[in-house]
């Protein structure tokens, strides 16, 4: 039982590392939303700095997103081998599955978003890019 509590602390971790990320990601609507007003009330010259403070905040989402993955998968192994090691030397019964984390599996969706996100910026494609 001790295995299958730590693999749901370490899902429990990569959701918080998802709610951060998607957090940052997200308001980098609101700041365009802001910045693009003021630029039509003409209270700002550009919004040259909407678009960087939303690719900085893009680009920090998605890297915490993206360790957090790597993170995940590299403690997932560990725990993995340190489980079939004990079943090994009859230390655990360890018959229960132990399946792939459905977390991991949601966490690919905002990664993919974010790079999305980042290369319609960088590249001037899609929804983000500038006319």
């Amino acid at each position: 039982m001790s295995f299958q509590r730590t693999r749901l602390s370490a899902d429990r971790t990569l959701m918080s590392v998802i709610r951060t990320s998607l957090s940052l990601i997200g308001f980098v609507f609101t700041i365009f939303q802001v910045f693009q007003k003021a630029h039509e009330a003409q209270i700002l010259e550009s919004s040259v700095a909407a678009r960087n403070a939303g690719l900085a905040l893009v680009t920090i989402g998605t890297a915490v997103l993206l360790l957090g993955i790597v993170y995940h998968l590299q403690f997932m192994t560990g725990l993995r081998r340190e489980r079939a090691q004990m079943r090994a030397d009859g230390l655990i019964h360890g018959e229960g599955a132990f399946p792939v984390s459905l977390t991991l599996i949601t966490a690919l969706a905002p990664l993919a978003i974010g790079l999305f996100a980042l290369g319609s910026m960088v590249f001037n494609f899609g929804p983000f890019g500038t006319p």
